[in-house]
């Protein structure tokens, strides 16, 4: 009888498990984001000249580090120069209606760019117009690794003692991207008045590994926000193999 007893029990408990297992959230499925958007004017304002603060951005349930790190680089994508990042995006828009001129407006954005092998590629945009020919456009990624519940740097990713191999890789992609787009051709100046330079924004997107650069980094103007394209299997030894597509969430 307490044998039997014993083996009802183990097959109570193997069946809790299994329902645990069950439920659990599988990193093979996407996340759900919940999404907050709205447009104000200046309080007071009338007419089509009043200034405007849009926000349009997202958050995780059962993620708070991600929640954090959206808000964070949102506020510091709100940052006016060199100025320290406002104390939160309510404090940031009451002080930009407060100041702005007739025309002025602010845009801060977070969208899911993409999920797989349980990472979630989030990128923000901001844009901010006070007069003038142009306004001022921004952007960054967030890498964050559902199974460590961590932002990803440049170094988490990396294999030990390969970034400067990473930058030569890198630098090739930028050379076949003038190529790609005939910028030299456009300009035979090109190369010599826009080299190549590191950036901190990167994102581990599926076909290939993603550099983006702000304007008039690398390019004038007119060619907007920069993307290098370097395919994963020229990250061999350099990129940590856990991060490449299909060897992830396992």
């Amino acid at each position: 009888m307490r044998l039997l007893k014993l083996a009802a029990l183990g097959s109570i408990c193997l069946l809790l498990g299994a329902c645990q297992g069950l439920f659990k959230p599988s990193l093979d499925e996407p996340l759900t984001a919940r999404h907050t958007a709205f447009e104000h004017a200046q309080p007071g304002c009338k007419g089509e000249q009043c200034p405007l603060f849009n926000l349009d951005t997202l958050s995780f349930d059962d993620e708070p580090a991600l929640n954090e790190a959206i808000n964070a680089q949102l506020l510091q994508l709100a940052r006016e120069g060199d100025g320290a990042a406002p104390a939160s995006l309510d404090v940031y828009e009451k002080r930009f209606l407060d100041s702005a001129q007739p025309g002025w407006s602010s845009y801060l954005q977070a969208k899911i760019r993409e999920q797989h092998d349980g990472l979630v590629i989030i990128e923000l945009s901001s844009y901010r117009f006070t007069g003038g020919e142009y306004g001022q456009p921004g952007r960054a990624f967030i890498n964050y690794d559902r199974r460590l519940h961590k932002v990803l740097t440049l170094q988490d990713i990396l294999q030990p003692g390969q970034e400067d191999n990473f930058w030569k890789v890198a630098r090739m992609a930028h050379q076949a991207w003038i190529l790609q787009n005939k910028l030299d051709e456009q300009d035979p100046n090109f190369s010599k008045n826009w080299p190549f330079q590191p950036t901190e924004h990167f994102a581990l997107t599926f076909g290939a590994l993603t550099l983006k650069y702000d304007i008039d980094r690398i390019a004038p103007h007119s060619v907007g926000h920069p993307e290098l394209k370097i395919p994963y299997p020229r990250l061999n030894g350099i990129v940590k193999t856990y991060y490449f597509p299909g060897r992830g969430a396992q």
